[in-house]
């Protein structure tokens, strides 16, 4: 029996600390690339996204010593266009400027804002490393590919997978079922394929969540049903299975969800999400069973609402 859940995923992965850069010898050095960059001529183009990145070479520098040049001195994350310094020439990430008020690097005034516009044509020509490298991804980007990537890279750090917004953990996916079984253990794992759903008391006001675990073809998977009120008097019910694995993983199984009774019969086949990509994001595109609270009347039986639940590999 699946019980209302008052836990919840959260905490946003924080950036990969690759090493710092050296004040006015990086500002010195980026000097040199630049002078190097505007005197090269061809430089050679940047692989796709999945390809082993070239050793390119500026002034004498190797890609891993230019890259290093664009480091933000606060968060360690690199420095994309546009690059923005200041008056003394150091570089900063745009998220980290838009919370300081000075340099970190020399306290100099940050505005007015100067463009450096050498450092970007390098930057241009150079292939950037994940941020969840360290993590063991192996993916070197263009610049502009390098944000897409990390919102759905693989080695990205799992959340909790549990809705709502109360728990904060996050860490590499085979550190997620020992967490859910050490840190919320009223939540009930079932074994099989075949298995029913029992949500209880789904009268209950606001916004509730159910949530169960089920067991089988050696993977876990969380089954969750969201009740929210959309507007005044009107609540929803939202009913998906997420994956404990990869998107990849994910794409070997179809789940199907049902409600049966009264001589009526609701039903929703898909294939389920990763807990990379959450609730919510299931949810927003309304790609999970959507009824509403007389839907789920006709289906309930003192107040309970039993879906069965079906997952099979495709």
């Amino acid at each position: 029996m699946s019980r209302p859940s008052s836990e919840g995923g959260g905490g946003k992965p924080g950036a990969v600390k690759h090493g710092g850069s050296g004040g006015a010898a990086a500002a010195s050095a980026a000097a040199a690339v630049a002078a190097a960059a505007a005197a090269a001529a061809g430089v050679s183009s940047l692989p796709g996204p999945g390809s082993a990145a070239p050793s390119l070479t500026l002034g004498g520098l190797q890609s891993p010593e230019l890259t290093a040049l664009f480091e933000c001195p606060v968060c360690f994350d690199y420095v994309l266009p546009p690059i923005l310094q200041c008056q003394a020439g150091h570089l900063v990430c745009n998220a980290c400027r838009q919370k300081l008020s000075c340099c970190p690097t020399c306290r100099g005034p940050l505005s007015p804002s100067i463009r450096n516009l050498a450092m970007e044509k390098v930057a241009s020509t150079l292939p950037f490393p994940c941020k969840f490298a360290s993590a063991g991804c192996l993916l070197s980007l263009h610049h502009s590919e390098k944000p897409e990537h990390e919102e759905v890279c693989e080695f990205r750090p799992y959340t909790c997978p549990c809705p709502g917004a109360t728990c904060k953990w996050h860490g590499a996916l085979e550190a997620v079922m020992p967490h859910l079984m050490h840190a919320h253990k009223s939540i009930t794992t079932l074994q099989g394929e075949d298995i029913v759903f029992l949500a209880t008391d789904i009268n209950l006001p606001g916004a509730v969540d159910w949530v169960m675990m089920q067991s089988c073809f050696s993977h876990h998977f969380m089954l969750v049903l969201e009740k929210q009120e959309k507007y005044e008097g009107h609540q929803q019910f939202f009913a998906v299975v997420l994956l404990i694995g990869t998107r990849k993983q994910a794409e070997n199984f179809a789940y199907r969800l049902e409600l049966n009774g009264n001589r009526r019969r609701l039903t929703w086949e898909a294939t389920p999400r990763s807990i990379h990509d959450g609730v919510a994001a299931a949810i927003m595109n309304s790609d999970c069973l959507v009824f509403d609270t007389s839907i789920a009347h006709l289906f309930a039986d003192n107040g309970n609402l039993g879906i069965n639940v079906t997952i099979s590999m495709c």
